[in-house]
């Protein structure tokens, strides 16, 4: 079962991980089914929407949580959705 969720990323520091970030999202494209970005002079903010199985989500949220400059907190929903 795929379950709908939310990722939020703050990248501080170095922004140079933002193209190592990137890859990463790319990987998982499969799952990210919106994305919003706001860039600030501190920190810049990105928003995922995913639609994916826990494993797969927390797969995602367990490599960006690798980089040091970023900051990663998901939420799933209790909502499922048949694969």
């Amino acid at each position: 079962m795929k379950r709908i969720g939310v990722i939020g990323i703050v990248i501080k520091g170095d922004r140079a991980v933002a193209v190592e970030m990137q890859k990463v999202l790319g990987d998982f494209g499969d799952i990210i089914i919106g994305r919003m970005g706001v860039p600030r002079p501190e920190a810049n903010v990105i928003s995922l929407i995913v639609e994916g199985s826990v494993e797969r989500v927390s797969a995602l949220t367990g490599r960006l949580g690798k980089f040091h400059e970023l900051s990663v907190k998901s939420a799933l929903t209790s909502v499922e959705i048949d694969c």
